[in-house]
């Protein structure tokens, strides 16, 4: 067996032993509303505030995994938070996915947020799945507090995306990256069956543990 067939399947087994270590839903929301909290606590390397104001939903993935041999892979999970007529509305559960190609090799842990700008975005994210970059434009967002909101990118974005990784922030193209509605998180958030449709229009109420992102949201979006 050669060494590239044993580093790949050494590589596979801690991939999928670092993908089974799964928070629950509620700790999971938590951690997303930490995530938030700490990217728009630093305004001068975090989200502009007046891009926050403008966006329809946020999609949080808290510690997205990234494993690497060769072939790529990403997998994360989180939630997305849209406006409703009365403030923030519930969370949605969401999972993200997609692969690359390239002479590449590690593991490695990314927070991943994004703003989806305006309704095209968030019909998209209503959907059971889409592809960013196929089937909603993209654009790595601007970041910091003199960041040009108004840049071209922006302004015709459906969804802006950012990443954290060991402690740096900055705005990354997620082309090629797929959304997918997480159903089994929302029934296990909420305790019963619930449409993910629902949740992004603001039909559902929010979970009995409450909604930590839709707090962080109205602190730094008002």
């Amino acid at each position: 067996m050669s060494k590239t067939v044993v580093l790949g399947a050494c590589l596979a087994v801690s991939v999928s032993l670092m993908w089974g270590q799964e928070e629950t839903p509620d700790r999971r929301l938590r951690h997303s509303a930490d995530v938030l909290q700490e990217v728009m606590s630093a305004p001068d390397k975090g989200i502009p505030r007046d891009l926050l104001r403008r966006a329809q939903c946020v999609i949080v993935i808290p510690g997205m995994k990234k494993g690497a041999f060769v072939f790529g892979a990403d997998y994360g999970r989180g939630f997305a938070v849209c406006r409703t007529g009365a403030g923030w509305g519930a969370p949605a559960a969401v999972r993200i996915g997609g692969g690359s190609f390239g002479a590449q090799i590690g593991l490695d842990s990314t927070d991943v947020v994004m703003l989806v700008m305006n309704q095209r975005g968030m019909n998209h994210l209503a959907a059971d799945k889409f592809t960013i970059g196929g089937d909603a434009t993209a654009a790595a967002g601007p970041v910091g507090r003199t960041a040009a909101a108004d840049t071209d990118a922006s302004l015709h974005a459906e969804i802006l995306s950012y990443s954290r990784t060991r402690g740096a922030f900055a705005g990354i193209a997620l082309d090629g990256t797929v959304i997918t509605a997480d159903h089994s998180e929302d029934r296990k958030l909420y305790g019963h069956e619930v449409s993910n449709r629902a949740i992004i229009h603001g039909e559902v109420r929010p979970p009995e543990a409450g909604d930590p992102v839709a707090s962080v949201l109205d602190q730094y979006s008002r």
